[in-house]
This record gives C-alpha cells, structure tokens and sequence, in this order.
C-alpha cells in the first residue's frame, strides 16, 4: 500500500501543497498570491484532501520544506509537521528549500534527466532566496563527469542527506550534447552571502553560471556579471510537487525526521527577539 502523501512548500513568497499516493503525484495547489501562507495553507489542504476523498487522519507522510527561507513560513510548515506526526503519527520528511529551487530545472534524484535546461556543457547553478539585510541564501550546483559516480552502497544512501552530503546524481538527457551523461554535485551547502561575495567566489570566465531563485526577483542588478546567466522566471520558485519528489527519495531511505527535535533551517537568527 503506497502511503498517503502531503507536501508543503512554505519557504519563499508563494506557497504550494500538493497530495500523492507513493511516487505519484495526485495534484497541486498554488497559493493564490505572495506571503499568504498562513491564511491558505490549511484551506488548501482541505481543498485536496476533499478533491479525492481524503481524510487529514488519512495522512501517513508529510513533507515539508525546512529552510532556508521566510522564518513565519518554515515555522509554519515545521508546526503543521509537528501537530500531525503528534495526532496522526505521520511520519515527517524534511527537504532543503534551495535544493527543491534547483529540482525545478535538474531532477535531484537517482534516476535524474536534465530537463527544460537552458545552459550548456559543464556550467555551474545556483539558487538564490532573499535572506535581507543584502545577504542572500545560496546553494551552488556542479555538473560532474560520469567518473565520479558513487558507487558504494554507503555512498549511495548518502546522497539523499540533502542538508550536508553532496549530490552524486546521474544526469542521462538527451536533450542536446551539453546534457550529456553526468552528475550533479552541491558544491556550495546552503550559505550566506551578499551578492559580491558570491560573484567573487563563482564569476568565471571560464565556466558561466546559471541563477534562479526568488532571491532575484528584486535583487536580479546585483547578480549581473559577464559569467552569469538567468533562467526563465518560471522555474525561480520553490513548488510543492518538487519537495514531494525530494522527500519521497529520503523516505525510501528511511531520512524521517524525529518530530521532536525537527526545527526549520533559518541559517541565521530571525529579526525580531524577545526582550
């Protein structure tokens, strides 16, 4: 029996959620505007659960996006998360908000195809969320030669610790001769920078990279360089059915998470403190 599957993306502007039997996706919802996760988050829920005759009790996994991103919206995700692994015993996937940015133009999993991609050969990505004060959350990607398959079954469940193990991910496009058999590796875990710091580390003449992210909705002047490159604004937002995707292959892993220790990954404290 395939379990019954709720995902949340909560970690950027506009939230998501969508509902799946296993590895398949049933459907998805996308909130109707920016910041409005706390007022659509559950409404949507319902909204899918009633679609196909579901139950919230129903519910044996929920995924979710940690962090980095909106501190109100990863303490939204992580508290839903929470309240049903404690009334259902669902059981709780976390999933990286910058690796699921970087799943809507390559396929962080084992069986990976580079899709709707815009670069060519070799070519570094980036996804980019706002983190204020003029720093940004960043995570960079690399596509390496095939060589470098994991080829351990160590290795192999490693590469499902999307938070702190680098991608060992085959790529087998045959999009264009710049997909060409590879692997996708983090290079860069989730980190922040300013714009600067980050063009300094990875503006290369010699290997342009590609950006996407909600970070540069506004901020996209400060990223311009001679050595990067945008993709379409279409694929800058962190979706629902991509942490159902990422979550799914830590669950095959058995990467739950323990609901009482689970905390959203702001990379640096919120604005506001207590007095």
């Amino acid at each position: 029996m395939q379990p019954l599957i709720l995902a949340v993306e909560t970690s950027s502007r506009v939230g998501s959620v969508a509902i799946a039997l296993g590895e398949k996706l049933l459907a998805e919802t996308k909130f109707a505007g920016p910041t409005r996760h706390s007022e659509e988050l559950f409404p949507s829920v319902c909204a899918l659960l009633d679609r196909f005759s579901r139950k919230p009790e129903q519910i044996e996994h929920i995924y979710i996006s940690v962090g980095p991103g909106s501190f109100t919206g990863l303490r939204i995700a992580v508290t839903m998360a929470k309240t049903m692994s404690l009334a259902n015993a669902a059981k709780i996937v976390a999933v990286d908000s910058l690796d699921i940015i970087a799943a809507n133009v390559i396929d962080l999993t084992p069986q990976t195809t580079i899709h709707e991609r815009q670069a060519t050969s070799n070519e570094k990505i980036a996804t980019i969320l706002d983190a204020k004060r003029n720093q940004f959350f960043i995570a960079v990607y690399e596509k390496k030669p095939e060589e470098h398959k994991c080829t351990s079954a160590q290795d192999n469940e490693q590469k499902y610790d999307i938070r702190y193990t680098q991608y060992a991910i085959p790529s087998t496009s045959n999009e264009q001769q710049a997909t060409s058999n590879g692997i996708w590796r983090k290079i860069l875990p989730d980190s922040l920078m300013t714009s600067d710091e980050f063009l300094n580390k990875f503006a290369c003449p010699d290997q342009p990279i590609w950006l996407l992210g909600d970070g540069l909705l506004y901020y996209r002047d400060k990223f311009k360089a001679d050595d990067t490159r945008f993709f379409d604004e279409q694929y800058w937002s962190p979706r629902a059915k991509k942490v159902h995707l990422l979550g799914y292959q830590k669950a095959l892993a058995g990467q739950f998470a323990n609901p009482l220790t689970l905390q959203p990954n702001y990379l640096r404290a919120p604005d506001t403190t207590l007095k």
